[in-house]
């Protein structure tokens, strides 16, 4: 199969980003906050209140730029080339099958000018004991961490190590310092603001106020030597969002450089206005970020049922969808929900027998083959027992994309005999519901692209349920199989791709028939650049970069901070 995962050598990342390096020149013109205007990047999109935390463990909710800009990873992660690329480490090895050695690359200094040492790698997994920590659960399987010398970091696993997972945290965990770090509590480690952050990344934290963050060029980033790189903008300016009618007048004049929201009727700015462009010049224009899944709640009556289920899967007209509230931004996805950067794991046969797509009349024969029939002629089914059914599809109120495709499958569930109804409270009281099983259904995309196809089985098949279920398996859906495969692959080695295509043709057969989750499109990676001020931004055409164009959290490990390293300012 065609899907291959590489590791980069510190040689071979130096040889292919080498011709990234570049920085703007002066003026003397300023955007807002007396900034240079042709020496700063205006960014919006990811950040929805007021900046208040530099914590980089806080992984859902640090101010915007915190992780990428400031504090690193060991890897990056490129989902587009499928490879790992050293990052704070230089190299990394198996050296035994329970024992696992880092070494970080020298001569890396934090911004307070510590060096970096592999007591802090070490340090920063140590701090996972906290079970408030989000990658606690490393612990489940990792005996020790120590630093062996100054530069090595060796684990020392259990016989149950699950590397995909442990691969995923040398790339999605930045690493903090030691000698910062040692003397705070749980609490602080978890939650608290961490102001003044220090770490080794291309940008220092220059200022903040209610509606935006400032980064200012970092002149010692390590990578500037070791790697022949060098961020373009001298500031990054972070703008915090108030509303998509601001960012549509921010982008087309010019005063905000690249904006990562959702914009209604953003195709035709693309199609109409030279300066804005995106990551592709035709439909969807932006790549995929997520799968977006209608997920029923399993332990309710009749989605306990998975012959009902499929029924409710057949109802959904995606495509009515997609030219609908999307305009032709998204595309469908494929029934097993995999994304893109994933479809060689894809088992047609499996999707050519399980799968599902539009039909009224398949959904209308999979209930009445259940024993669901419309016993009072009001176009609606009952239970095989007689009783009514009356289902709610909860959206967050405001999200108007959402809310339109809830009508559009509220609608589909109707003519095909289940009632459905789309209700719209607010997100916070959606999310609390949600946690604790209390709705019908609900619309999620919670799990982003990531270096493993494990990560979307673990949101869909983690067990064991707990009271609140606050990050995956929101269906309350228990399979023990399906687990035991999703721990299975997890075991594998990442670079073992024939094991794991066999492990997740398995999933997608368990999925596909039991149908816990409903794929249905897959969720942009919503970017719009204005080339006034900056230009080559990521695109599909051969001749730009090929990162990911956003400053969406969590995307700066999977390679998106590099896309700073090759702007070129629009006046040469």
């Amino acid at each position: 199969m065609g899907n291959r995962l590489r590791w980069l050598s510190a040689a071979a990342m130096a040889a292919c980003l080498a011709a990234a390096a570049g920085c703007t020149g002066g003026g003397d013109d300023s955007g807002g906050g007396g900034y240079p205007r042709e020496e700063t990047l205006y960014t919006t999109g990811t950040q929805w209140g007021p900046p208040v935390n530099w914590n980089p463990i806080m992984s859902g909710s640090y101010t915007t730029g915190v992780v990428g800009y400031i504090y690193e990873p060991l890897f990056l992660f490129d989902p587009q080339q499928q490879e790992y690329i050293p990052w704070l480490a230089e190299s990394q090895e198996w050296v035994g099958e329970t024992t696992y050695e880092v070494t970080v690359r020298q001569g890396v200094t934090w911004s307070d000018g510590e060096a970096l040492t592999a007591e802090d790698v070490a340090f920063t997994y140590e701090l996972a004991k906290f079970e408030t920590v989000p990658y606690h659960n490393v612990w489940d399987y990792l005996e020790s961490v120590e630093a062996v010398d100054e530069r090595t970091a060796r684990f020392e696993f259990t016989e149950d190590v699950r590397r995909q997972e442990f691969a995923y945290y040398t790339y999605s965990n930045p690493i903090v310092p030691e000698h910062l770090w040692a003397d705070r509590s749980e609490e602080e480690v978890s939650t608290g603001a961490n102001k003044d952050p220090v770490g080794t990344g291309p940008y220092l934290y220059e200022d903040h106020s209610e509606d935006r963050q400032i980064y200012a060029k970092n002149e010692d980033w390590w990578a500037i030597e070791a790697l022949d790189l060098q961020v373009a903008p001298d500031y990054v300016v972070d703008i915090v969002n108030s509303s998509n009618d601001v960012t549509n007048r921010l982008l087309d004049q010019g005063q905000v450089d690249i904006s990562n929201n959702f914009l209604p009727g953003v195709d035709q700015k693309i199609e109409n206005n030279p300066n804005i462009s995106s990551y592709y010049d035709e439909p969807p224009y932006m790549l995929s970020a997520n799968t977006a899944w209608l997920v029923p709640n399993t332990t309710r009556e009749p989605l306990d049922d998975p012959e009902f289920r499929k029924a409710l899967a057949a109802s959904v007209d995606v495509e009515k969808i997609i030219q609908g509230p999307y305009s032709n931004l998204v595309q469908a996805a494929d029934p097993t929900g995999l994304l893109p950067v994933w479809e060689d794991y894809i088992d047609s046969e499996v999707v050519d027998e399980h799968g599902f797509s539009h039909d009224p009349g398949r959904a209308e024969s999979l209930l009445a083959d259940a024993g669901y029939e419309d016993t009072d002629g009001d176009g609606l089914v009952e239970t095989p027992d007689g009783e009514p059914i009356e289902l709610t599809l909860e959206v967050p109120s405001g999200w108007t994309d959402w809310m339109e495709a809830a009508r559009i499958i509220a609608d589909g569930a109707k003519a095909a005999g289940i009632d459905v109804s789309a209700e719209f409270p607010d997100q916070a009281a959606l999310e609390d519901g949600r946690n604790a099983g209390e709705f019908d259904l609900v619309l999620n995309n919670e799990r982003q692209i990531s270096n493993t196809p494990w990560t979307y089985y673990d949101y869909m098949f983690q067990l064991p349920v707990q009271e609140q279920q606050t990050t995956v398996n929101f269906a309350r859906y228990e399979n023990e199989d399906a687990w035991e495969l999703t721990q299975e692959l997890a075991r594998t080695p990442v670079d073992d791709t024939q094991a794991m295509q066999e492990i997740i043709s398995r999933l997608q057969e368990i999925h596909l028939q039991e149908m816990p989750i409903i794929p249905l499109w897959y969720n942009g990676l919503w970017s719009q650049y204005s080339t006034q001020t900056w230009t080559n931004f990521p695109t599909s055409a051969e001749d730009t970069p090929n990162h990911l164009p956003t400053t969406w959290r969590n995307y700066a490990q999977l390679g998106s901070v590099l896309m700073l390293t090759e702007l070129e300012p629009a006046g040469g």
